[in-house]
């Protein structure tokens, strides 16, 4: 039976770009942030309908909710982009 030699394939270049993580993970953190804060002011406003501030709270709570996702996509695309991404050198 003939078995063939295994070849020993290093992976250069393919290593996490740190800094593009850590800006991914503290994108990631403010989208945490605002998935609590956003449906916390829209609770609380939807409570107190009666009050003089209830439509600018409203507005301020669905744009958070909205923040929030732009932020965890952001944050997610940042964090694959820091580990498969090519790294390009200028030389």
């Amino acid at each position: 039976m003939f078995v063939w030699p295994l070849k020993i394939i290093e992976m250069e270049g393919k290593r996490t770009n740190k800094i593009l993580l850590v800006k991914g993970m503290k994108t990631m953190g403010i989208s945490l942030i605002l998935m609590f804060l956003g449906p916390t002011i829209i609770y609380l406003t939807l409570s107190n309908k009666e009050k003089p501030l209830y439509i600018p709270l409203l507005i301020l709570g669905i744009i958070g909710c909205s923040f929030a996702v732009y932020f965890a996509f952001k944050g997610i695309n940042t964090i694959l982009d820091s580990m498969f991404k090519k790294e390009t050198t200028d030389s």
